[in-house]
């Protein structure tokens, strides 16, 4: 299939770009600079794999949680292309997609997403592949309760060595007997996320409408403020 796929979640950028058994994949660790190289990089890597938007099956994206910007930023570039070409998006949960190149090994893993205010966006997955934490905004207290009973588990994700340190820090009568393993390769996240896509598209599963956008789990700070001055202007 001809196909896009963009990694928008954090602010480590991945857009791909594949056509058939061709595939072209870039990589931005830069920082939170998407906005200056989004475009450009779609366009380089479509040409590379000798493809126009106007050629594509389909596009993916990780749809949150993650980075406010950088998830609109992904939706917002998928969208034109589908408003311009009537080229479907799928989106994919990016816990979900961190997750699915460790799928295999036959161990459970938690996925993390650092969060901030001493939070990660986190699941967990047992080792056939069944959910037992779904995506949710948790307290790292809150994941450590969930990890007292095991014995050896991945931590993925691109802030997985991140929650690995929280939880041995902050929580060791949960996690002293805990092996927690960390992934010596990196994630090349857009081939989980055109597998992913893919599956979808086999098994019927609709893609994204226009009123569907990023899955936050958490407001922003803007929503955070207005609220309080609603309730003390109550």
């Amino acid at each position: 299939m001809k196909a896009l796929a963009i990694d928008c979640a954090v602010s480590r950028l991945t857009i791909a770009a594949k056509n058939e058994g061709k595939t072209c994949t870039c990589v931005y660790d830069i920082g939170m600079k998407q906005s200056e190289i989004l475009v450009s990089s779609i366009e380089y890597v479509l040409s590379k794999v000798d493809l126009t938007s106007a050629d594509l099956d389909y596009t993916v994206l990780t749809e949150g949680p993650g980075s406010f910007t950088g998830l609109r930023l992904g939706f917002s570039a998928l969208k034109a292309i589908e408003l311009a070409y009537n080229i479907p998006v799928y989106g994919i949960s990016s816990l979900k997609a961190y997750e699915y190149s460790f799928a295999g090994l036959g161990l459970p893993i938690v996925t993390g997403i650092d969060a901030n205010k001493d939070k990660f966006f986190a699941r967990i997955s047992d080792k056939y592949g069944n959910e037992l934490l779904k995506d949710g905004d948790y307290e790292i207290e809150q994941i450590a309760n969930e990890l007292k009973d095991f014995n050896t588990i991945i931590a993925a994700g691109p802030d997985g060595f991140k929650l690995k340190k929280s939880l041995e820090e902050n929580y060791p009568s949960q996690t002293n007997t805990l092996n927690i393993i960390i992934p010596g390769t990196s994630q090349c996240t857009t081939d989980a996320l055109f597998t992913l896509a893919e599956k979808h598209i086999a098994a019927g599963k609709p893609s994204l409408k226009d009123y569907d956008g990023p899955v936050y789990l958490r407001e922003s700070e803007a929503e955070t403020v207005l609220k309080k001055k609603l309730t003390e202007n109550a």
